[in-house]
């Protein structure tokens, strides 16, 4: 009997997605290390197939992140387009994407479907019936909040993992049946959660900074957007001593004119496009001004890390939630206007590694390892045995 074929299916809309793809892979990875280190006893496949399965598909993709980078006022407009048309229930939109749906099915033969993305799950549904085959389905939600896209409750999944109490409420108002639902935490990639590869000192030095000022972190998103060069604006005007490094995301325009605003600013800063080793840069500064993107913020969490919430323009209704959250609960400011970064930061100390920010309990913020949870339930329903030690949260992974 061969090892069951798990595929874990997301989209490009903003990183969350990805990232969140990523996490639930390595958890997975993780745990069937500790069961079999050199015979895993299941085979991992990851697909962005969403923008891949039609041109109509890639289409809101490609419209989602223009948007996030050039627009994000209108995000909201794009939200209620998509609850109000529903295009994840379309039969239209079902019969473009069924093909690459069965394609997939067939050619990976896969017995389980993992979706972090709420616009995949009904599809995937549907297309697991016509293609006859005995396929699970398991979603993950995102949002770590009550307000997320309706797309996220689907009858048909097997089941449902939430955040927190208010995703499975939510889900349950959306008529998803309760005993189909588990509530876990965010999946945060398992590297957050970990020692860092390199230490503080080397990693600012690396940057041209210096490890003893308070570093502020500017992160634009994976897309790059949002009011981020306004805000470091304000900063670079105060005179603050501080030191920044500003993530470009995947924006080129944005890198190139911040190349030129670092330059000429007297605020000491380290420019940098997409960069790919976020625990370590999470680990390094000392805080982070972001949007409320569900993973960035709880990737943030768990690196114990203070954040400033972008809130100049509204943020988009699934973020919302999280951003009120964040800020209710202390781990987080919210920025208004331009200036409010001075008074922020002006609080802002170099963080000590053995004094790290206690994270409250409250909407599953403290359940950082919660990835190891997911993966357990995920192997369970596709009949991998776990050890005992596989079976629960991230004790003895954190480093905290």
């Amino acid at each position: 009997m061969r090892n069951p074929r798990i595929c874990v299916f997301f989209s490009d809309t903003g990183g969350g997605h990805r990232s969140a793809a990523e996490a639930v892979e390595q958890g997975l990875l993780d745990l069937l290390n500790e069961i079999a280190p050199d015979s895993p006893s299941a085979e991992i496949i990851v697909d962005n197939g969403v923008e891949k399965s039609h041109p109509l598909n890639r289409y809101f993709v490609e419209l989602y992140n223009y948007l996030l980078r050039h627009n994000q006022a209108g995000m909201k407009y794009y939200y209620w387009f998509i609850e109000k048309t529903k295009p994840n229930n379309s039969e239209y939109g079902y019969q473009c994407t069924k093909p690459y749906l069965l394609k997939l099915f067939k050619d990976a033969d896969v017995d389980m479907i993992v979706s972090v993305h709420p616009m995949s799950n009904h599809y995937m549904a549907r297309a697991i019936k016509d293609s006859g085959r005995q396929i699970k389905l398991v979603t993950v939600v995102t949002d770590p909040n009550g307000d997320f896209w309706s797309g996220w409750a689907c009858n048909d999944a097997d089941l449902t993992i939430v955040p927190n109490d208010l995703g499975r409420d939510r889900l349950i108002s959306l008529g998803v049946d309760p005993e189909r639902i588990m509530v876990t935490g965010m999946p945060v990639h398992p590297s957050f959660i970990k020692t860092p590869s390199t230490n503080r000192e080397e990693f600012i030095a690396h940057l041209g900074l210096s490890p003893n000022k308070p570093t502020v972190c500017f992160n634009a998103g994976w897309a790059g957007g949002g009011n981020t060069v306004a805000i470091y604006r304000a900063l670079a005007a105060s005179n603050l001593d501080v030191q920044a490094v500003f993530l470009c995301g995947h924006n080129q325009a944005l890198y190139e004119t911040m190349k030129r605003e670092a330059k000429n600013s007297g605020l000491r800063t380290a420019v940098l496009p997409f960069h790919d080793q976020m625990a370590d840069l999470m680990s390094a500064v000392d805080i982070m001004v972001t949007k409320a993107g569900g993973l960035t913020s709880f990737e943030g969490l768990a690196r114990r890390l203070p954040m400033a919430i972008d809130m100049i323009t509204k943020p988009m209704p699934q973020e919302m939630g999280t951003a009120t959250i964040l800020c209710e609960q202390g781990v987080a400011h919210a920025i208004i206007k331009p200036q409010d970064i001075v008074d922020i930061v002006a609080k802002v100390k170099v963080r000590d590694p053995q004094n790290p920010m206690k994270l409250p309990s409250a909407y599953g913020l403290d359940k950082v390892g919660a990835v190891y949870d997911i993966a357990a339930s995920v192997l369970k329903l596709a009949g991998v045995k776990l050890k005992p030690a596989a079976k629960g949260v991230s004790s003895g992974r954190s480093v905290y």
